[in-house]
């Protein structure tokens, strides 16, 4: 059966569904077969940052109508043969779909895959629990500012209550430079904070944006495809290799790079 990774979050805007793609393509690049799920109804965008909106042709309601099988509505990615996209809803009429019949439609698929991972909605109202009842792990995502610090904080109090196997954060939009000269909060003043294990470490990296421009995950050339391959062998494999996002700038070359990105 696949491992069942719910990607969340305390607060909208820290990057969860970049997460959700470059770890479902990361995975997928270890010989994994992936699905990648996004349950905020309404207000989904994973589609369109997968580059595979042009291509849906059924989505979870018509599977809940028995328009179509749950394999049926399945799209596989371009790049990615091992990586599939099962479209959700645009409509807000939709909101009221419930998490028992998210995991009726993914008890028909979860045997094809080794990992389903869901794109839950920010914030903790009811989507925020239908997504996680949804999931045996947890992946909370946050950046190193203190309200999506204190934020997280609260998900993971509310992930408690729930029979989780597996709960794990990840801090994205790390900038080394700041790290460096102590005006940024560094992963493990986090893990601390957090009293969480760290699964992960992404550097702020303009090829993400370049990425959300054009749809689909990070390049090879990008700093951050390197920190999504170290979460993914860190998830599959069980080791502990973080990203250090300081390590261009320490020393004498470093300091320039320093000086040259605070100019930016």
């Amino acid at each position: 059966m696949a491992r069942k990774i719910v990607i969340t979050s305390g607060k909208g805007g820290v990057g969860k569904t970049t997460v959700t793609t470059n770890l479902g393509v990361a995975l997928s690049n270890m010989n994994l077969k992936v699905l990648i799920l996004d349950v905020d109804f309404g207000l989904n965008n994973l589609d369109v940052v997968m580059g595979v909106e042009n291509r849906v042709v059924f989505d979870v309601i018509d599977v809940l109508k028995g328009k179509c099988r749950a394999k049926q509505a399945l799209i596989q990615d371009f790049f990615n043969p091992l990586l599939y996209v099962l479209p959700s809803v645009h409509s807000v009429n939709n909101i009221n779909i419930t998490s028992e019949q998210i995991n009726f439609i993914i008890s028909q698929i979860e045997s094809l895959f080794d990992y389903i991972i869901i794109d839950c909605p920010a914030g903790i109202e009811i989507g925020f629990h239908r997504a996680v009842k949804c999931a045996d792990e947890a992946i909370v995502v946050t950046t190193p500012h203190i309200s999506a610090i204190r934020d997280a904080d609260k998900v993971l109090t509310l992930l408690n209550s729930y029979n989780l196997n597996s709960v794990k954060i990840l801090v994205n939009r790390v900038r080394g430079d700041l790290v460096v000269g102590g005006e940024m909060f560094n992963e493990n003043t986090i893990k601390e904070y957090l009293n969480a294990d760290l699964i992960g470490v992404v550097p702020d990296d303009d090829g993400i944006s370049l990425a959300l421009n054009v749809g689909g995950a990070v390049s090879k050339n990008s700093v951050a495809y390197e920190a999504f391959n170290l979460i993914a062998r860190n998830l599959h494999n069980g080791e502990r290799n973080i990203f250090d996002c300081t390590k261009k700038y320490k020393g004498l070359i470093g300091g320039i790079r320093k000086k040259i990105r605070k100019l930016v």
